[in-house]
């Protein structure tokens, strides 16, 4: 090698981007997830790739074959690991330097503020869950502590990623998830929930109700499109990282109280 080479380091490119101090406010900061399916697995991966130094990452799923199409630690070799382990060793191949924690766990919706509060507090919470008890309980926590949160709505059945938008939830319309939580988080007190949602209007023919008048499980009627929760993860991260770096206004400072649940 040359005397005045320049060794090339994993963040050279964000350096370009973010500046120094930047950079290392990324590298102090903590997000913690919930939740590492499609969504959440590469919302993660972006993050690491972009300089978080501390992530929490809460998941009770092993890896099924039916991820593969479109979660970011789902390949052949890691079906029937646990999601946390595979995401742990992802992170850390990208960046030995990020401390990892994980809890392999079900998210309950009692008891959830005891669950997290025995991690470090996060500057940012992200919410990949997909039943909506949780996605509110979390939600009220996130408000009672005021601590920044950025919730995803659904992907299933979406096609057109340009039709993905942030709102705050009271303004969400032509999604399903987003239209249940719209009206639970009124009856809960929940305010100005920030999300990611699609107003794109579902594809696929509506599945009918079986003999007893229920619908059949959601895995046997609702497809996911390889790049669309991929897709909603980077947007997801791009948004954190944005604010978490200074480029943008964080929820509950000073004069942004209307950002954030």
């Amino acid at each position: 090698m040359p005397e005045n080479a320049t060794v090339e380091t994993p963040f050279d490119r964000l350096k370009l981007v973010l500046g120094e101090e930047r950079l290392k406010r990324l590298q102090d900061t903590t997000v913690m997830v919930l939740g590492l399916g499609g969504v959440g697995s590469n919302c993660t991966e972006a993050l690491a790739r972009g300089g978080v130094g501390h992530l929490i990452l809460i998941d009770r799923d092993t890896v099924a074959p039916s991820n593969i199409n479109r979660q970011a630690i789902a390949f052949h070799s890691t079906i029937g690991l646990p999601k946390c382990q595979v995401m742990e060793k992802m992170v850390l191949d990208i960046n030995p330097s990020c401390q990892v924690e994980t809890l392999q766990a079900f998210i309950p919706k009692d008891g959830l503020g005891e669950m997290l509060s025995q991690f470090p507090r996060p500057d940012y919470i992200i919410d990949a869950i997909d039943t909506v008890s949780q996605k509110l309980a979390l939600a009220k926590w996130c408000q009672d502590e005021r601590i920044p949160l950025l919730s995803s709505m659904g992907g299933a059945n979406k096609l057109d990623p340009s039709r993905l938008a942030f709102s705050k939830i009271e303004k969400t319309s032509g999604d399903r998830l987003a239209k249940a939580m719209r009206k639970n988080c009124r009856k809960r007190g929940i305010k100005g929930l920030e999300v990611l949602y699609s107003t794109e209007k579902g594809n696929g023919p509506k599945p009918p109700k079986t003999k007893d008048g229920k619908r059949p499980d959601k895995g046997l009627t609702l497809g996911t499109m390889s790049y669309m929760p991929p897709i909603m993860g980077q947007m997801i991260a791009g948004k954190v990282i944005c604010r978490l770096a200074g480029f943008e206004p964080m929820p509950y400072s000073a004069g942004e109280e209307d950002l954030q649940c």
